[in-house]
């Protein structure tokens, strides 16, 4: 097979792309488990499995599927006949993604200890197709992240011009709506497509109370007793366990009843205090609660008392909440005072507190220690900048490092820091939830936590070698990368997790190749493999512009597995492309 590329008017170059040969590592690891012979039986298999591969559970019986499904794809025939691997047919086997990949597919991590105990996949303005002033709100991009495994959809929710209905957009922007309903029924379809475990729903809510009275109504139709509704305030989250196939509800009360329950608080104040003084105590407090936890403006919808309000007190004071205010299992909201107050942990209560990333890097500089703490009990939620009006994202690791299990991202956007988010919910099956690392949950005898400033020893180190990659001339045309050459590509390898892991390292390029080999090994030692990152790009070296993306992955260091294995490599939007692919190793020292 080759291609033809023209070089002028009048002549062309032609170049052939080869099949590359195995590298030296598999080959050496054919003739050492083949015993020297020209066949690889299945209990040569296994015992590669487990001696290289790391697989120690491997038996005989598994070693005979893979060599049965390699033969029923490359040998139809010889299927029948015969039982063993030829080199080509080892090759073929370690190459495959689908028989040999570098991360399991499985749920793996205890799913029984409560919520906060979880990274959770979250995403930020969910309903976005594109840029967060202009572009249209959808259904369409929530199903997209639900189907990826995000387990948590923001919806800003808002009057529409009628005052009678509900319109989910951002607000003061000029994205056009969608109605909420629809967004609610596609959520519901959707949800536990790809996961079984619990989707939460944050709503951003600007509404009257009127209209908070038919978003419950909206709510209790469609998902019935998906709901999770507890009967009393949660003073500990569920597990993910416990809450399979359940909806959960996030968002602040409502203000009514905030405001009664601070009234009956103020009531045994009255006989020393004059109507007056109560009231302009309560409303004083009102301002500062009124901040927005989650947008960091104030609502322009909220209702503050007015007299005639106070006149009707009563009808703030119900027997049992209202309907909306019941259907909100995790309570955001945000303890009046600085940053120290907000991150305050409460013996029989537990909350959802959102800081944007700004406020998140200033609570990490000051109160790093604090954060740690409060997310063993308590949910964070980190959420972009108001000014990333092009729907980019931030660098993750500060705020899993902090334990911050809502790292809310735009996942209609794309780029580096969002391959991150993609590569660190591959884990524990790609459920959607990923169990803290112990270091994150831990307490010392006197109540130390985990100190992400400190300088830590290496605790682990990992080998990485890049043999060979393919599959770039069956996804992409042959003049995509270049009009007169084949591609010369590059891999860059690295490490995304505590500052002191960082780490990008690369190849040397291999020049007119389609199919190219390297060859090279690269060391990372690792100081928290758990929170670590392994960072894999290929790019096609351009002597005159910027170097071409040629495809990239992300892969939790903790969930690899040793020995020779294929890499799937995905496109600048984390989608994973047909036939891409690198040939590599891992080994942990």
């Amino acid at each position: 097979m080759g291609s033809n590329y023209r070089i002028c008017m009048c002549f062309t170059r032609r170049f052939r792309i080869t099949e590359p040969e195995p590298p030296p590592d598999v080959k050496e690891a054919f003739r050492n488990y083949s015993e020297g012979g020209a066949h690889m039986t299945a209990e040569n298999l296994r015992r590669f499995l487990a001696e290289v591969q790391g697989e120690a559970g491997a038996t005989v019986t598994d070693a005979e599927r893979i060599v049965e499904q390699i033969l029923h794809k490359r040998h139809h025939i010889a299927k029948f006949t015969r039982h063993t691997l030829t080199p080509d047919d080892f090759h073929y086997y370690l190459y495959s993604v689908d028989l040999n990949s570098a991360i399991g597919s499985q749920v793996h991590h205890d799913m029984s200890a409560p919520l906060s105990h979880y990274f959770i996949y979250t995403g930020h303005n969910s309903y976005l197709t594109g840029n967060q002033l202009s572009s249209d709100c959808s259904d369409v991009p929530i199903i997209k992240a639900l189907k990826r495994g995000v387990r948590v959809i923001e919806l800003d929710i808002w009057p529409n011009s009628a005052k009678d209905d509900v319109h989910v957009l951002h607000g003061r922007t000029l994205t056009t709506p969608v109605e909420l309903i629809k967004c609610f029924k596609s959520i519901k379809e959707h949800a536990f497509s790809t996961s079984p475990y619990p989707v939460i729903i944050t709503l951003e809510d600007h509404l009257t109370p009127d209209l908070q009275a038919k978003v419950a109504q909206m709510l209790t139709q469609t998902f019935g007793k998906m709901l999770f509704c507890p009967e009393s305030d949660l003073k500990e989250f569920p597990s993910p366990e416990d809450l399979k196939y359940r909806i959960i509800i996030s968002t602040k009360p409502p203000k009514e009843y905030l405001e009664a329950q601070s009234f009956k608080a103020n009531c045994s104040q009255q006989e020393k205090d004059s109507d007056d003084d109560v009231w302009g105590k309560e409303l004083s407090n009102l301002t500062a609660d009124q901040e927005n936890d989650d947008k960091g403006d104030c609502d322009k919808n909220d209702h503050n008392l007015d007299d005639e309000d106070i006149d009707n007190f009563d009808n703030l004071l119900p027997s049992e909440p209202p309907v909306y205010r019941r259907l909100i299992a995790i309570h955001a909201g945000k303890p009046k005072g600085g940053l120290k107050e907000a991150l305050k942990i409460e013996i029989d209560k537990i909350r959802r507190l959102s800081l944007s990333e700004q406020a998140l890097e200033k609570a990490a500089e000051a109160h790093g220690v604090d954060v740690v703490r409060f997310t063993q009990k308590n949910i964070l939620r980190v959420y972009p900048k108001g000014t990333r009006f092009n729907s980019s994202n931030y660098k993750p690791q500060i705020g899993w490092m902090h334990g911050a299990q809502m790292v809310a991202f735009n996942m209609q956007g794309y780029g580096r820091a969002l391959w991150l988010m993609h590569g660190m919910f591959r884990s524990n099956g790609a459920c959607g939830f990923v169990k803290k690392p112990d270091l994150l949950m831990n307490r010392g005898p006197h109540d130390e936590v985990f100190n992400p400033k400190a300088n830590l020893l290496v605790k682990k180190t990992l080998k990485v070698k890049v043999y060979m990659g393919d599959g770039w001339h069956l996804d992409f045309k042959q003049t995509h990368f270049d009009l007169y050459s084949p591609p010369d590509f590059y891999t860059r390898v690295g490490i995304a997790g505590v500052p002191a892991d960082e780490t990008m390292k690369k190849t040397k390029k291999k020049e007119d190749n389609w199919t190219p080999v390297w060859n090279e090994e690269f060391t990372f030692p690792l100081t928290v493999p758990e929170l670590a990152l392994l960072r894999i790009e290929v790019h096609e070296y351009d002597m005159s512009e910027k170097d071409d993306f040629a495809g990239q992955t992300c892969l939790p260091v903790s969930e690899l597995r040793e020995g020779i294995r294929a890499v799937p490599l995905c496109d600048h939007k984390g989608e994973k492309y047909n036939s891409v692919r690198l040939l590599m190793r891992f080994e942990f020292i």
